[in-house]
């Protein structure tokens, strides 16, 4: 990131310029592997997780970055819901609960997205000798 900052600043050309060259590299086979999660376990998971996120401080965090709330980076799950907390539009506990209603809509997007590209290859998250062997599938393969 900071190199593209870099390049951007010293040629005043924006980084998608600078390429000139195809990046498709046939020096290497990428293997998709992405996580397969009942569903269920996967929301409370994500639950847990905003739950761990408030009580190490999201809150406090979005509060130091109220004035700088139009800012693109902030337009995200989290800030958002806790400036409408913030403006009085949502209490904390309603704020908290579409935080994990809009993760979990987000994983949902992603799972769905991910599934129409036959490339990935979907394993339980401890199956370890599965990824290894599909790694090695791959790999026979070129």
């Amino acid at each position: 990131m900071i190199r593209a900052l870099e390049v951007c600043l010293l040629t005043g050309k924006p980084f998608s310029e600078q390429r000139t060259e195809a990046s498709d590299r046939t020096d290497m086979r990428i293997v998709r592997i992405a996580m397969d999660v009942p569903r269920e376990e996967l929301y409370a998971r994500i639950d847990a997780r905003v739950d761990r996120m408030m009580a190490e401080g999201l809150l406090e965090e979005a509060r130091s970055l109220l004035p700088h709330r139009e800012l693109n980076a902030l337009q995200t799950v989290g800030y958002k819901e806790l400036f409408l907390h913030f403006d009085g539009k949502l209490s904390l506990a309603d704020a908290v609960a579409l935080i994990k209603q809009h993760s979990r809509n987000y994983a949902k997007r992603q799972m769905t997205w991910l599934r129409r590209d036959a490339e990935w290859r979907w394993v339980a998250p401890m199956d370890y000798e599965g990824m290894i062997s599909y790694c090695a599938q791959r790999v026979d393969q070129t």
